[in-house]
Formats: C-alpha cells, sequence, structure tokens
C-alpha cells in the first residue's frame, strides 16, 4: 500500500494491526522478492496472434478476426462509467469480432505493446489513448480480452513513448 498507494507506513499499520516497523519490513522482504523474481518476456507465437489480431482488425477482416478467437472467448472492458464500454462480458468469437469491428474508427491507431510481460494492443485516436487490450491464449486461439478503456487507469499510456 506504501509504494502503490502512497500510503505512510503508520496509517498502513493502523489498517492492519501491525506496527509501523513491521509494514516496513514487510515493504522491504516484498521489494526484495519483486527483485528477484523472473518476469517471463512476451511468448513469440502469442505476440504474433497478437500481430494478426491487430492487422484483421486494420482490414476489418472479420472473419479473420473470429479465426483468432476461441469460440467461446470473453472479453470484458472497463470504461470506468466515464467512456463507453459494454456494461457485460462479451461472450463468442463472433460476438467479440462484430464489437471490434464497431470500435474501428478512421484515425485509430493500433500498437504492439507488451501490458505485464504479454503481447497487448493499445489503441490510439488522434494520439490520444483510448484503449489498452491484455489477451489470454490456449494454443493458437485468443481466450481472453480485458479492454481498459477507464482515461483514469489510462494516464501512464499518454505519454510519448506510445507514439
Amino acid at each position: 500500500m506504501h509504494d502503490v498507494f502512497c500510503h505512510p507506513f503508520p496509517e498502513i499499520a493502523g489498517i492492519v494491526g501491525r506496527t509501523p516497523a513491521a509494514c516496513r519490513q514487510l515493504a522491504a522482504s516484498a521489494r526484495r522478492r519483486l527483485r528477484a523474481a523472473h518476469i517471463p518476456g512476451p511468448n513469440p507465437e502469442q505476440a504474433v496472434l497478437v500481430r494478426n489480431f491487430k492487422q484483421a482488425w486494420e482490414a476489418q477482416d472479420i472473419t479473420a478476426l473470429v479465426g483468432l478467437l476461441d469460440p467461446n472467448a470473453t472479453m470484458t472492458a472497463d470504461g470506468g462509467g466515464i467512456v463507453n464500454a459494454a456494461r457485460r462480458p462479451i461472450r463468442g468469437g463472433h460476438d467479440i469480432a462484430r464489437y471490434i469491428m464497431a470500435a474501428a474508427a478512421p484515425r485509430l491507431t493500433l500498437l504492439e505493446r507488451t501490458v505485464n510481460g504479454r503481447p497487448s494492443l493499445v489503441a490510439r485516436y488522434d494520439r490520444v489513448t483510448v484503449t489498452v487490450a491484455a489477451f489470454d491464449f490456449d494454443g493458437d486461439r485468443i481466450t481472453r480480452i480485458w479492454a481498459v478503456r477507464n482515461p483514469e487507469k489510462l494516464r501512464h499510456w499518454q505519454s510519448d513513448r506510445d507514439t
């Protein structure tokens, strides 16, 4: 809570029922474990799937999109009540592909990026990031898409490194 939310250790101590010193020690231990953890890089086969998904989306090729998605795939979109997003998860490759096609826009740019060590897409409209999409895979199919559209959660993605 200290490193992520910038809460002071005495405040955290009151929440978790420990001393501030114990909370500092837990934070130090967690930082050491994170530094020591091996975070795998993107899987090349999954990167190809995401690239093919991007190309099919840009070409507005619904047949190709459906072919990349597992028939039972699920897509969840988070607009945070600020921007339009599907209110419920979208289920099924065909329905997801139709939703993706409806989101296509002439000035939409798709960028291949890595999110949490996995190949993902960043969608920009007029140089502003509007969606970050992360994927789950099973073999040669996409099984799940998480689309973050909430502008509050996309602040990190507004930097020049995405251009």
